[in-house]
């Protein structure tokens, strides 16, 4: 049976965290080039997903997504907005 949850979105255009708690990241849409770096409990935390991008992206994560633990933390280098979905 498919997992079902409601699903949330958050948009940053700086460093900083998405969402704080346990969570699953379904989807990311990216604006810019550059790098886009998400980590599960901080800026020190362990690194779960790096996008490379140029331009505008939508990826969606397949499955049950990939899990946070503690929170989402993205580091946005040269990337002027990410809009993250999770749940």
């Amino acid at each position: 049976m498919a997992m079902l949850t409601d699903v949330s979105s958050a948009f940053r255009s700086t460093t900083g965290t998405a969402y704080t708690g346990r969570t699953r990241l379904r989807g990311i849409n990216t604006t810019g080039t550059g790098t886009v770096t998400f980590r599960d409990g901080g800026a020190g935390g362990v690194t779960k997903v790096v996008i490379d991008t140029t331009g505008t992206h939508f990826i969606l994560i397949p499955a049950d997504g990939v899990l946070f633990q503690t929170d989402m933390h993205l580091t946005l280098t040269g990337v002027t907005g990410v809009t993250v979905f999770y749940g």
